[in-house]
This record gives C-alpha cells, sequence and structure tokens, in this order.
C-alpha cells in the first residue's frame, strides 16, 4: 500500500526534495534482534532501489523495556551504517541521561524499563534498592558506559525537518511554532497532540505511544508499533509524495534466499580457493550454526554492495524489502 497526504487547504501532495528518500524507524527499545535485521534491510532497499539521499531517521527510544539496550546502542554507534542517519532524543534517553546526575530518578525510570538496560549492561540491581544503592547503581552505569554510548546519547537531536515532514519522538504541542516548541512536549506529549484534528506546519512522523500498526492520518504518522512486545519493528519509507513501509522485518527474514542455494556459489565452487567462495562458504557454515536471521541478511547486503549479479531474478524478489504496490491512499 502507497499513502499520500493531501492538505486540507490545498490540496497538494506532502512530498520530501527529489531525490531524497526517507527511512523512519519506530521506538526500537532493546530489541537488538530486530534492529539488526533491519538494518540490513534497509541496506538492501537502497541497493536494489538506488536513490541519490538516502536518510535513515530513528525516532527515540533505543533503550529500557526489551532485553538488549546495549547491543541496540552498540550497533547504533558502530562503523558499519552505510547509510546518512538522523538520531532523535526519546523520554527514555532522557531518563538514562537524567539518572547519571541524579540516583533519585530510579524509580520513575523501573516503571518505564529502566532496570532492563542496567541489565544489559552488566549491572545487577536489586529489585527494591534503597536510595545508597540507587546511588551506587548510577555510578556502576556510569562506569559501564562507553565514551561512545554517551556521546551518542548527549548529542540526540529533538526533532528533524525535511520536507513537508517534521520528524519527532512523541509529538507537538498544537498552536505553538516548531522553533518555539519544548522538549519535554516533544519526548512526552500524548492526547494534546494525538487528538489534534487540525494541521500542523508540517506533517508529524512520530513514536512514543504504541500503536497495532503504522497510524497514518491527514496531520501525523505514528510508527511505534510496540516492537519490545509484540517483536514488530516499522520502518516507513517517503519518497517524493509517496508514502510506504518496509516488510515486516520477520517476515522477510524467514524468506531470505538460502546462502548454499545461490546459483552464483554453486558456479564459484565451494571448495575453490577464492574471495568469493571462502567468504560464502564461512557464511553458510555461520548461517546453518547458528541460525541467527540477523547473519544471513547481513552477509546478503554486503555481497549486494559487492556484485548484484551473484543473484539470479528469484534471489533478488525474496531479497527485496518492499511489499507489492498495487494501489495507493490519500487519507
Amino acid at each position: 500500500m502507497v499513502w499520500k497526504l493531501l492538505s486540507r487547504t490545498d490540496r497538494r501532495a506532502s512530498s520530501v526534495p527529489e531525490g531524497v528518500r526517507i527511512y523512519a524507524v519506530g521506538d526500537i527499545h532493546g530489541r537488538a534482534d530486530l534492529l539488526a535485521p533491519l538494518l540490513a534491510q534497509i541496506e538492501i532497499d537502497i541497493t536494489l532501489h538506488p536513490i541519490s539521499r538516502p536518510i535513515v531517521i530513528f525516532l527515540g527510544d533505543y533503550i529500557d523495556r526489551g532485553p538488549s539496550s546495549r547491543a541496540v546502542l552498540e550497533l547504533l554507534t558502530g562503523k558499519n551504517l552505510h547509510f546518512e542517519t538522523v538520531f532523535l532524543k526519546g523520554n527514555h534517553e532522557a531518563f538514562l541521561l537524567k539518572f547519571l546526575d541524579s540516583s533519585e530518578v530510579l524509580d520513575d525510570w523501573r516503571q518505564c524499563g529502566g532496570l532492563e538496560t542496567l541489565i544489559s549492561f552488566g549491572i545487577k540491581p536489586p529489585i527494591n534498592p534503597a536510595p545508597y544503592e540507587r546511588a551506587q547503581l548510577s555510578r556502576s552505569l556510569s562506569s559501564a558506559l562507553p565514551a561512545t554510548h554517551r556521546h551518542f546519547l548527549e548529542t540526540l537531536k529533538p526533532t528533524f525537518v525535511c520536507g513537508d515532514f517534521i520528524f519527532v519522538h512523541a509529538g507537538l504541542r498544537p498552536l505553538v511554532p516548531i522553533e518555539q516548541q519544548n522538549e519535554g512536549d516533544l519526548l512526552w506529549i500524548r492526547d494534546d497532540f494525538l487528538l489534534w484534528d487540525r494541521e500542523f506546519e508540517k506533517i508529524v512522523v512520530h513514536g512514543h505511544t504504541p500503536v497495532g500498526e503504522p497510524d497514518i492520518r491527514f496531520n501525523r504518522i505514528n510508527i511505534d508499533t510496540g516492537a519490545f512486545a509484540t517483536g514488530r519493528l516499522t520502518c516507513l519509507t517517503i519518497e517524493g509524495a509517496e508514502i510506504a513501509t518496509l516488510i515486516d522485518v520477520r517476515e522477510w527474514t524467514q524468506n531470505l534466499p538460502r546462502l548454499a542455494q545461490l546459483p552464483e556459489l554453486e558456479r564459484t565452487g565451494a571448495g575453490k580457493d577464492t574471495t568469493l567462495a571462502s567468504i560464502h562458504v564461512r557464511a553458510m557454515a555461520a548461517e546453518l550454526k547458528a541460525q541467527v536471521p540477523h547473519l544471513a541478511a547481513a552477509i546478503h547486503a554486503k555481497q549486494l554492495r559487492e556484485s548484484l549479479s551473484f543473484y539470479d531474478k528469484d534471489s533478488l524478489a525474496r531479497l527485496d524489502p518492499r511489499k507489492p504496490r498495487p494501489g495507493s491512499s490519500s487519507p
């Protein structure tokens, strides 16, 4: 399904500049097992559908609730992202930063999944920590947090604007100009924003409030599909005036071509001492041993960067992260 959002005032379709494609990623919440294959999926989509300037925007809430907050930060701060990125700040990142300065916030943070983040950094918090234990936990997290993670968290952006769209974690305060928005609202707002039935200055792409599926309205788009609980991590694409989503990464990884079945690998010969063959023999062994979906996805992403000719038509179709787009809708 492809959507186009038409302004209620002039009926013009909202769009991003020519040559730009946006990939907007919803709340991750410690689900490194979903993020890793999604990063490969985005990279493969860019390879199969080239464009001058792909921009991947993460809407915040990288940590808490899910089991692997540290691994998520490792993925996002690593050197294996082969595209332009924008990282926005979520209320959960604000919690972590505040906890480093003031351990008293732990009582509130733990209600939002903060203990899971501490555990992911190798810290073992008591179920009901006393004040002195909260202070110790804050010091422990400060020591365990790599400098790259701290820098990442401290330099997150509150908003990002591209064309007729603004990207933000939670939403905007109605009737307040974008440049005058309060960070507390950008990270926390709910009903005053969600129930607003008039246009904003820009179409607002946001997360923060979980929904069963992407909620696309005339004035805003919610792509927080509750990944930590549902297993669905949404990636929205915007190119020109066309809005769509990539295939659910769980479904996509289940249908990836098996490396052992690729025609070019068979022609190359598993026993030959060539770079191509040796890479894929090792890859197949690792895939068969671990059965980790993101491993095969990453291998395919790397191979596609090197040579599309390695794949036949059927394999390329199975790798394509786009759903069939026979029609369009205009909310």
